[in-house]
Formats: C-alpha cells, sequence, structure tokens
C-alpha cells in the first residue's frame, strides 16, 4: 500500500497560481501513476491531471487544460500540480491518487480505476 500526503493549497486570488504536492510513502508499485481529483462540496469529484510515472503521459480534465501542469519527481516519489489562471471555480478540495498498472487497465479520468488516496488539501480561489 501507499500512504499520500498532499500539501500546498491554501487561498489565492483570482488568476493568481498555485502549487500542490503529494508525497508518496511505502511501497510504490513497479508500474504505475499518479493524479489528481477535486470534489466541491455538493459536487462529484472531478479528474483534474495524471501522470504515468514511466513514460511520463499526462493528461487533463477540460476545465484545466492550458492552465494546470502535472509533473513528477521519481528520486521522491512526489507528484506537483502547478495551477495558474486559478478560477473561483477551481475552488475545491484537491485529492491525490495512484494507480497500479501492472496487468491493469487505466481509466484516466474515473476516480474508480485508482487505488489508493490521500487525504486532501483545501484550494480556495476568490473573485
Amino acid at each position: 500500500q501507499v500512504h499520500l500526503v498532499e500539501s500546498g493549497g491554501g487561498l489565492v486570488q483570482a488568476g493568481g497560481s498555485l502549487r500542490l504536492s503529494c508525497a508518496a510513502s511505502g511501497r510504490t508499485f513497479s508500474s504505475w501513476a499518479m493524479g489528481w481529483f477535486r470534489q466541491a462540496p455538493g459536487k462529484e469529484r472531478e479528474f483534474v491531471a495524471a501522470i504515468s510515472w514511466s513514460v511520463g503521459s499526462t493528461y487533463y480534465g477540460d476545465s484545466v487544460k492550458g492552465r494546470f501542469t502535472i509533473t513528477r519527481d521519481s528520486t521522491k516519489n512526489t507528484v506537483y500540480l502547478q495551477m495558474n489562471s486559478l478560477k473561483p471555480e477551481d475552488t475545491a478540495v484537491y485529492y491525490c491518487t495512484t494507480k497500479n498498472l501492472r496487468g491493469r487497465t487505466w481509466t484516466v479520468f474515473d476516480r474508480w480505476s485508482y487505488d489508493d488516496w490521500g487525504q486532501g488539501t483545501q484550494v480556495t480561489v476568490s473573485s
């Protein structure tokens, strides 16, 4: 299993930037991916971004394309989410997640496809 800890959330004005971090500890998968989902009060958990660890392929939700960038640091087992041009609609709890890719099908945008989750970090964007 993998323990995930998110950090970097906070309050920012619209148009500003924020960088989230997610550090993975414990046993990581031999072939895996990490990603971010977000959930606002009263709304469904929404796919934000994901990255495959070995290949480095990235995927983004339509609402964040061109504004958010996901990166990884393999030496630290850490994934980052650089969020630029933030909008009030980006306000949510952001959750880090991992996916075991060994012999498994990966449906990138589907939360039920992932294996482990962090506790989340709050991002609030003011008008």
